[in-house]
């Protein structure tokens, strides 16, 4: 049987991914850091949906968190593998450069960057060894592409996964397994809440923020059989504001 883990998935667009996944029949582990009751919920979401979901904690960030539980979740299930990862956990400090403290710069690269390298390799070669490969999609940001004031940290973490999206892209197309980057605008979730959306909602051509079911629909459509000639990309979906 072919899973699908979403780290970060008990909360704003990772919720979401992990609803929709499900929702095409897709097993779906939900990973989480410390969030136990929000990761609860979801499951409980998908399960009453008739889906099915499990959960899986651990920090992307640590190396030795990340190899012991996908460890223990291969033992408990010999005959599948995860085929669809997306590299969603993620998180803001933001503060202009000259004022940032050292651990909030270390924090958000080593979530959003160290994470992906962290999971990805260590879930690769199986995707790699198997027939119909496998889905490898990082949760970019509009921050990565064009940089946002406030946020050196948080574009920087983004740019560097775009660019080792398209890296890894070229050294695994042969195995059937595509590697694609999803650049969100600003998205109503819990990450956005603070930001003023009176006055960004002035910056966007659609004048609204978007819905993280519509990113969900968008990570769908890169997981499926549809997208299979798509790989090394990324694509922006933020109603127009930067194109």
């Amino acid at each position: 049987m072919k899973y699908a883990l979403v780290t970060g998935g008990s909360r704003g667009l990772g919720r979401a991914i992990c609803i929709a996944l499900s929702q095409q029949g897709i097993p779906v582990i939900i990973n989480y850091q410390s969030n136990h009751k929000a990761a609860e919920e979801v499951r409980d979401v998908i399960v009453s949906s008739g889906g099915w979901a499990e959960l899986l904690q651990f920090n992307v960030g640590c190396e030795q968190e990340v190899s012991s539980a996908l460890d223990k979740w291969e033992q408990e299930h010999p005959d599948d593998y995860i085929a669809y990862l997306v590299n969603n956990a993620g998180i803001r400090k933001d503060s202009v450069m000259f004022m940032m403290p050292e651990q909030n710069w270390h924090d958000v690269i080593n979530t959003s960057l160290n994470g992906f390298y962290y999971v990805t390799r260590r879930l690769l070669p199986k995707m790699m060894m198997r027939k119909h490969g496998g889905r490898v999609v990082n949760m970019a940001s509009l921050s990565g592409i064009k940089g946002m004031p406030g946020q050196t940290n948080y574009s920087a973490a983004k740019a560097a996964l775009i660019g080792a999206t398209k890296a890894l892209a070229q050294e695994v197309a042969s195995r059937n397994v595509t590697v694609n980057a999803i650049a969100p605008g600003f998205i109503e979730t819990d990450m956005t809440k603070d930001l003023p959306q009176d006055e960004l909602k002035k910056l966007i051509p659609m004048n609204r923020f978007g819905k993280a079911e519509e990113v969900a629909s968008l990570v769908v459509f890169i997981c499926s059989e549809n997208a299979s000639y798509i790989t090394g990309e990324v694509i922006s979906i933020n109603g127009g504001l930067y194109t």
